[in-house]
């Protein structure tokens, strides 16, 4: 029985990563997997949809739907108040043309760093990349490497800080915060950008060598500009490979990219104003961990009204929330009158989250029901089995579900809510800092997730028009090959030296 149910999981795993890389929205594709491995397992169906997904999927976006709708928020008045353009305009204007690469992964840096979202920054930054990299005569193919080096790597895994929801997961299972073990999540992001900046800038020079230089191509060419906004389906998750469920025509020019309009009066923003969003995020948030929250009375949250928890527990939660908060009354307040309409963007930015977190909610609660059956003792033990260092076997677990689903936060998720507990424990008995933990599993999330199914490649080469077949070797290393590299230094530094 435990084999039968030991195959229904793996099945079940193979048809959610078939479906969704097909397209199926996970949302509705997560529990029916679930549930498929449940009947496999011989597990009643109704209850363990009920009271196992559910409660699992409740839960996640009790404790996470303020970062998903604040981020989504921040992204989208940041995007249509035009300091998203400008931020990436000035970065631009100060290395030049000379510099393209360099210019294009900064200002995605920059802005991912800063909390906007990399789907709000893979729209605003493509047209920048495209001109930029037409005057230094750079393939264009090496744009969605360039992005996807500044989006989601070093600055969604590893510097100590990030408000991304890949960096605050783990938080509530480790009691920690989001600057956790920040001397190896520095170490880890010049890793990640110094080799990425070294292959990509090597690639620039082998095409210049051979005579290849920017060439839009007939896949290639940016359509004309119509008016039509379409990053935020794109942003809501609804990633696919057939350009027409981007608002896109079939025919002649079926692939080509995705059009979108301007930031308005971005020009005439003065740069400081651009970037203090972003520096109010990273620094209210440290303020807040750091010198604000320690110093508040507490003991409150120990009673059952508030959940029985620590400061510990919330600090990481707290900190973010209250950053992202300030940074959006700031973005309101000061570009007011660069809005065309500020209610819009509002309500668009906030409904933008729901489909995302959802998404990522319906992986949790499968990953719950997975580990509910008693064939999951056998992956369990086969994980923590890998080695007797919890930081290898928390590294392997999250890279290996991070890369079945597609996705960082997801395979994150699925992997803490059904390790978590087992990981910490082992960890704390081998006297392991929960700091070295928590970063281990945030780097480890940004790994093996970006394969060629992973929802943001999709999206990526759809706005930019390219394909696998001319940029993911690129990406692949950029996003895969040197951010395992980087995990790997991290784990021997922490073995060796603890968390620092």
């Amino acid at each position: 029985m435990a084999t039968l149910g030991l195959i229904g999981i793996i099945a079940s795993l193979a048809l959610l990563i078939g479906f969704a890389y097909r397209g199926i929205n996970v949302m509705f594709l997560a529990p029916l997997c679930a549930l498929f491995a449940a009947i496999i397992a011989g597990a009643p169906v109704l209850a363990t949809y009920t009271q196992v997904f559910m409660p699992a999927l409740g839960k996640f976006v009790v404790s996470y739907l303020p970062i998903f709708m604040l981020g989504a928020l921040f992204g989208k008045l940041m995007d249509d108040s035009g300091a998203a353009r400008r931020i990436a305009d000035s970065i631009v204007g100060f290395l030049g043309p000379q510099r393209a690469v360099l210019a294009i992964v900064l200002s995605c840096a920059v802005l991912t760093y800063g909390g906007v979202t990399l789907f709000v920054v893979a729209f605003a930054i493509f047209p920048i990349a495209a001109e930029l990299f037409r005057q230094a005569d750079i393939p264009k193919r090496l744009i969605p490497a360039a992005i996807a080096l500044g989006s989601f790597t070093f600055t969604m895994t590893a510097l100590p800080g990030s408000p991304t929801i890949q960096n605050a997961i783990p938080s509530p299972y480790f009691g920690t915060t989001t600057f956790a073990a920040p001397g190896l999540g520095v170490i880890a992001g010049v890793i990640m950008f110094g080799g990425g900046m070294l292959w990509l800038t090597r690639r620039a020079h082998s095409a210049r060598d051979s005579g290849e230089g920017y060439e839009d191509g007939p896949l290639m060419s940016p359509p004309p500009r119509t008016g039509h906004r379409v990053h935020d389906r794109l942003a809501a998750g609804e990633a696919h490979t057939d350009p027409t469920h981007h608002g896109l025509e079939a025919g002649p020019d079926r692939g080509r990219s995705v059009a979108v309009e301007a930031p308005p009066a971005s020009a005439t923003m003065p740069a400081a104003l651009a970037y203090t969003p972003v520096v109010i995020v990273i620094a209210v948030n440290w303020v807040m961990v750091n010198l604000v929250l320690p110093r508040l009375d507490t003991s409150y949250l120990a009673e059952k009204a508030y959940g029985g928890v620590a400061l510990k527990d919330v600090q990481g939660i707290w900190g973010i929330i209250v950053a992202l908060v300030v940074a959006i009354a700031f973005v309101l307040v000061v570009h007011r009158r660069r809005f065309a309409d500020a209610q819009q963007s509002l309500n668009e930015g906030t409904l933008g989250s729901m489909l995302p977190i959802f998404n990522t909610a319906s992986e949790v609660g499968y990953g719950a029901v997975v580990s509910s059956l008693p064939a999951f003792a056998i992956i369990r033990d086969a994980v923590l089995g890998v080695s007797p260092n919890p930081l290898i076997s928390t590294s392997v677990s999250v890279n290996v579900l991070a890369g079945i689903t597609g996705s960082a936060s997801g395979g994150m998720s699925i992997a803490l809510q059904a390790l978590g507990a087992d990981l910490a424990a082992r960890a704390q008995a081998d006297g392991i800092s929960m700091e070295l933990m928590h970063r281990i599993t945030t780097l480890s999330s940004g790994g093996m997730d970006a394969l060629p199914h992973n929802g943001a490649v999709i999206t990526l080469l759809a706005v930019t028009g390219l394909t696998h077949r001319q940029s993911y070797k690129d990406i692949g290393v950029v996003a895969v090959v040197i951010p395992v590299l980087a995990i790997i230094v991290v784990i021997a530094l922490g073995t060796m030296f603890g968390s620092f």
